[in-house]
């Protein structure tokens, strides 16, 4: 059953690829290189580059159809190009394709220096390390400052740590549905969702891939995707709403099924139809390794507290919240307003939970409008 996460030999879209050189990580190991994916948009003038950082199961791919090398749309589609809220008539937006991802990024499916994938041999990674790759990016590109760094959920992690480690390097935060750190239920969901994959007996300790690419049936002949599908539905229920829920499905059956015999609920196979969606285009591998530093994310980690953390930032900063979102509450966009000087809150009302940032396109892109038309620090 292969499934259809790049690998060497895939087509490459508009992707583009820098090496890192060697990575110190938080976990003390060394990455003796890395190689990062990424796309953009418009023209680099030396001072005019915003990055966009994609969350969980993102690329580098915003926006755009889907295409050889991508198999979905762009997932922030409508907020890149002339006119749009990243005018590409003034600035040169960049995506990559975070560290431990695949989708041309370096992560456990990609094939260390023996010619196999890393499999279980692949570090295990912090926020920070993911953003010390992309400040090697940076370096590479010679991308001094950026003119804003922006991004939602996970993404939105990354960039209030480029605020925090790099202050100097960053003129702009838009930081949408996402906090200073992960609270004791982030970690407890995402926790669950990698015990799920890990409980596959196709996983075989996280060394499922084919020893050369670019085949990825795994040596038992599929990988972890059951695993990963029942990761993905916990998941999908942290980001709806229960109203949405409620209106959407309510006790409806699926059509043509009976619940009181085998069939199932509307609300259930709508869950089996993201689970099944996500097996075609993701690896299992890099959704536990990206899951687990979505765990370790915590701003004020031998910074002192999150409060003097986020006192380091200077960048002028626009903090979005989704009203519905469960996954990551309003409260903790708060604490990111109020412990950011001159911080400007935004509350988007919606019912679609945690995904609002991404389905309420319209009203983030005016926020986003609004911020990059704003003066800088």
């Amino acid at each position: 059953m292969p499934t259809s996460y790049w690998r060497a030999g895939d087509p490459i879209g508009r992707r583009q690829f820098v090496s890192t050189g060697p990575l110190d990580l938080e976990s003390g190991e060394k990455l003796p290189d890395a190689e990062v994916a990424y796309e953009s948009w418009g023209e680099f003038t030396g001072d005019n580059a915003v990055l966009v950082e994609h969350a969980l199961t993102g690329d580098s791919h915003v926006t755009g159809p889907a295409q050889p090398g991508h198999p979905t749309p762009g997932w922030w589609d409508g907020l890149i190009g002339p006119g749009r809220p990243l005018d590409t008539r003034h600035w040169f937006v960049l995506a990559t394709n975070v560290l431990g991802g695949c989708q041309g990024t370096t992560g456990p499916s990609s094939l260390a220096a023996d010619g196999t994938a890393f499999g279980s041999r692949f570090p295990r990674l912090t926020v920070r390390d993911q953003v010390a790759a992309e400040i090697a990016l940076a370096d590479q590109l010679g991308i001094a400052r950026w003119r804003a760094v922006l991004g939602g959920s996970m993404g939105g992690m990354r960039a209030v740590e480029w605020g925090v480690s790099v202050p100097e390097r960053v003129e702009r935060l838009i930081l949408v549905a996402c906090a200073a750190a992960a609270t004791a239920e982030q970690i407890a969901l995402c926790s669950t969702q990698v015990h799920a994959i890990e409980a596959d007996p196709q996983w075989q300790g996280g060394d499922y891939y084919a020893d050369s690419p670019p085949t990825l049936t795994g040596r038992s002949g599929r990988p972890p995707l059951v695993g990963m599908g029942i990761a993905r539905r916990i998941a999908h229920i942290s980001y709806r709403s229960e109203l949405e829920l409620g209106v959407r499905f309510g006790r409806s059956a699926q059509p043509s099924e009976d619940p009181l015999g085998t069939g199932r609920y509307a609300v259930e196979s709508y869950l089996d139809y993201h689970a099944g969606k996500l097996g075609r285009r993701f690896d299992p591998g890099s959704y536990v390794n990206l899951t687990r530093a979505m765990n370790t994310h915590d701003v004020g980690r031998d910074r002192g507290t999150v409060a003097s953390a986020l006192g380091r930032i200077s960048a002028a900063t626009t903090v979005v919240s989704i009203s519905s979102d469960r996954l990551y509450l309003p409260t903790q966009q708060d604490e990111l307003a109020d412990g950011i000087a001159g911080a400007a809150l935004h509350r988007i009302e919606s019912p679609y939970g945690h995904d609002g940032f991404l389905i309420e396109t319209e009203a983030v892109g005016a926020v986003i409008s609004e911020a990059m038309a704003q003066p800088g620090r």
